[in-house]
């Protein structure tokens, strides 16, 4: 290459993630995002209906296989996205400072708190059910245990603001407890979302777990709080009147609805409330003392 040649930059195509592969949105259509001063940066798909239909059968064929996975594993596979986003951490910084408008040590402090967000969570995936579960106090013979099981596939619609460790917030709750996600991210600021994606690609997360769309929360939205495979819906980046209008679809169908919080504050202590909204209590019932003439007993 002779010094007079300018090279030319390779400009990154963002692609959904769905299914653990990369599909461009199925109608063709892209939309321009910009920073924070207007200027454009890439081009997202636009996703489409059958994007998230597609989304929630990714999400329903995974469910029995992560659902089923030891808390453990599962623990050992968050706790690898921590580390593979740890090693795109620069690449992160510059994406999070590009879509939030922040200074590069304000985005370096984002990406790190969501770094150690996906820490936090993995280390709950083993403890929560002794948290939430537990042996209840029965009058007469017998004894109950309650444990706390996976809902299932949970729509997420990310938050507008914090484009990123909002997104991780609402994220890593819901898989930790073994549920699936169809993620929405945020229309103004998705790149961070997108990019996401690979890093979950590369982190043993199985295909279909974490499921990711980028478009307008207000077209596909209420066809996924309406649609009967969804068993819950985190309304966290909805604003009043869609997260409404979600709630209203979402009641069809009986849907555990999330609403959304007057102020959510991202870089608070997350507690487990975000993956307690997501787990359904099962009670067995026991039998003490001997049972019948071979005098066994339970």
């Amino acid at each position: 290459m002779s010094e007079s040649t300018t090279r030319l930059n390779v400009f990154k195509t963002y692609k959904l993630y769905v299914g653990g592969k990369f599909p461009r949105s199925e109608s063709g259509r892209v939309y321009e995002v910009t920073d924070s001063k207007g200027n454009w940066l890439a081009n997202a798909p636009l996703s489409s209906r059958k994007d998230a239909r597609d989304a929630v059968v990714a999400a329903r064929k995974a469910f029995g296989g992560w659902s089923g996975a030891t808390a453990y594993n599962r623990g050992q596979i968050l706790y690898r996205i921590a580390e593979m986003l740890e090693g795109r951490r620069d690449q992160f910084v510059r994406e999070v400072a590009d879509a939030e408008g922040l200074s590069k040590s304000k985005a370096a402090a984002q990406v790190d708190a969501a770094i150690d967000r996906w820490v936090w969570y993995a280390g709950w995936t083993d403890k929560i059910a002794q948290v939430v579960g537990g042996a209840n106090p029965v009058a007469g013979p017998f004894f109950n245990l309650s444990t706390p099981e996976p809902t299932g596939v949970v729509t997420v619609v990310a938050p507008q603001e914090s484009s990123f460790l909002g997104l991780v917030s609402v994220i890593a709750p819901v898989i930790a407890t073994g549920n699936t996600a169809v993620v929405i991210a945020s229309e103004r600021a998705p790149l961070p979302a997108l990019s996401l994606g690979e890093v979950l690609a590369t982190s043993d997360l199985p295909g279909g777990v974490v499921n990711i769309l980028s478009g307008k929360a207000s077209e596909m939205g209420p066809h996924l709080a309406a649609h009967q495979d969804v068993n819950a819906i985190d309304l966290a980046g909805a604003d009043g009147a869609l997260a409404k209008e979600l709630e209203v679809a979402a009641a069809d169908n009986l849907k555990r609805v999330l609403r959304p919080q007057p102020v959510d504050d991202w870089a608070g202590d997350p507690g487990t409330g975000r993956m307690t909204a997501f787990l359904e209590t099962k009670t067995v019932w026991h039998p003490t003392g001997s049972l019948g003439a071979s005098g066994s007993s339970y």
